[in-house]
């Protein structure tokens, strides 16, 4: 009896770990080779697609079969051996040598010219099926693209929803990742160092083990976490619907210091004020020095005389601003009674709006379609109806844009209110009780700009807390016999600051 092998192939992984298709072709291939007399001495079985060249499986079989290690080969079907003809053609090779191919589904006689024309038109079948399928995978990909999904796996910090949903932030992942844009937009970071942070905080890759320096280099370069998608492949970006995880300044940041445009600087001392504090006069930065174990600020501009300032006290006096701008809890009340109250206000006028611009769509919607009706019934030129519907169209682009900006502007409003009140409440409860870390964050967030004038701080808030500062400074240095009108005088204050507090917000 003659020796043959035994190919069997299925195209992915997960077909071979169900193995129901690689049972049913190792079940006919022996049924064949009973039935013809052969005797098959190996059996070669691989999981990967025919599409492309290089399957080391099916190579390392045609070598053999070279060498003349077996008369010949068993395969289920003609496209279980190539899907390219490229690998036909290489087959088509060992028959011109004499070796024999056998299908076990397929009853041809490849030493026949008919037979081998059949089986030729066959393997044109089957490639063309595949370049037809690839075709059609990458129109459903560029679809999903214009609609801004994503087709692919989510990457790091993001979780998938399925089919033609958009990506969510993962909410154990994606402060990780934000973490560790902070960290590298800093400039004190390296990479060995980020992977370092990326372990101590618990960030992996998508597979379970550590971030590699590619892998850091993928994530900190992918515009996906500001909402781009990006394909690298064409070079084209698509907007995402899905919800950024970065800022787009932070990601211009990062991008910068992995290009080389912010070196890395390792600080000997990162000082609480450095780099935050202007002197009044020249409008240079303090300079922090550490002198007997404290840490002074001084000018060191040789024209400005001002003598040298502690850090302890400057973190004191920014305290005690900081308590003056903070409203007492009953305040606090009355105070987000009358944001709340306006926010609804302000929320109800966008929805009409919303509503007019809707009005106007659904007309716009009904000259179109009338104006196809008079087209159809030949009442106007085909020229006349597509300048028309351009212009009804342009009109309703104008309308939905309107929609988008009041939601748009609607929503990061009441957002801006929202922090704006968590802020203070957080400000009422934590009292003076703030450490160095939560100052700083405060300055940040409160002032526009901090100057030092001899040794007084001096403090520019930025126009929401410069509203609290003089309301807080009115309601103080109020005199004695307006005070006895006290809660309808403050109701009146207090709601013209909830007014301006939210037309600067």
């Amino acid at each position: 009896m003659k020796s043959v092998y035994g190919y069997l192939r299925v195209s992915t992984v997960r077909q071979g770990m169900q193995g129901s298709s690689l049972a049913e072709q190792k079940a006919a291939i022996e049924q064949y080779a009973a039935q013809h007399g052969l005797t098959v001495s190996q059996w070669f079985e691989e999981r990967e697609t025919a599409a492309k060249r290089g399957r080391a499986v099916f190579n390392r079989m045609l070598t053999l079969l070279r060498r003349g290690s077996a008369c010949g080969v068993i395969i289920h079907k003609i496209d279980r051996s190539a899907r390219n003809l490229k690998d036909w053609a290489d087959l088509g090779e060992l028959i011109d040598r004499g070796v024999e191919l056998h299908f076990a589904h397929e009853s041809l006689d490849l030493h026949s010219r008919g037979g081998r024309l059949a089986a030729d038109i066959q393997a044109v079948v089957a490639a063309d099926f595949i370049r037809n399928l690839r075709d059609e995978v990458r129109k459903g990909m560029r679809g999903r693209l214009k609609q801004g999904l994503y087709p692919l796996p989510a990457p790091i910090g993001y979780r998938d929803q399925g089919k033609a949903k958009p990506k969510i932030p993962n909410p154990e992942t994606a402060p990780l990742v934000r973490r560790l844009f902070d960290c590298y937009a800093t400039g004190k970071y390296n990479f060995p160092m980020l992977r370092k942070e990326a372990e101590r905080i618990g960030l992996k890759s998508r597979f379970g083990g550590p971030l590699s320096a590619n892998g850091l280099s993928t994530l900190l370069n992918n515009e996906f976490y500001i909402g781009i998608i990006h394909i690298k492949r064409t070079g084209e970006r698509f907007p995402g619907i899905h919800e950024p995880i970065i800022s787009h300044a932070l990601f211009e940041i990062v991008k910068n210091v992995l290009n080389g445009r912010k070196a890395h600087r390792n600080l000997r001392h990162d000082f609480l004020f450095r780099k935050r504090i202007r002197c009044a006069s020249c409008s240079y930065h303090v300079i922090g020095e550490c002198q007997k174990g404290r840490v002074y600020y001084r000018c060191h501009t040789p024209s400005c005389q001002i003598t040298s300032l502690r850090e302890d006290h400057l973190f004191a006096q920014f305290q005690h601003a900081l308590s003056l701008i903070t409203p007492p809890k009953s305040s606090f009340k009355d105070l987000e009674k009358g944001l709340n109250a306006l926010l609804r206000k302000r929320s109800e006028n966008a929805q009409a709006a919303t509503k007019r611009h809707e009005l106007a769509i659904a007309k716009i919607g009904a000259l179109v379609s009338r104006l196809t009706d008079l087209l159809l019934d030949g009442e106007i030129e085909k020229l006349i109806y597509h300048e028309k519907k351009h212009e009804l169209i342009k009109r309703r682009a104008l309308h939905e844009e309107k929609i988008r900006e009041i939601a748009d502007g609607n929503g990061s409003h009441m957002a801006k209110v929202r922090k704006f009140l968590e802020l203070l409440l957080w400000l009422c409860e934590r009292e003076k009780s703030l450490n160095s870390e939560e100052m700083i964050q405060m300055a940040e967030i409160t002032t526009s700009n901090l100057r030092l004038e001899g040794k007084n701080l001096l403090i520019d808030w930025k126009s929401a807390y410069a509203l609290l500062r003089e309301y807080e400074k009115t309601e103080c240095s109020r005199p004695r016999r307006d005070r006895r009108r006290t809660p309808t005088t403050q109701k009146c204050q207090l709601s013209r600051l909830s007014e301006r507090l939210l037309e600067v917000l």
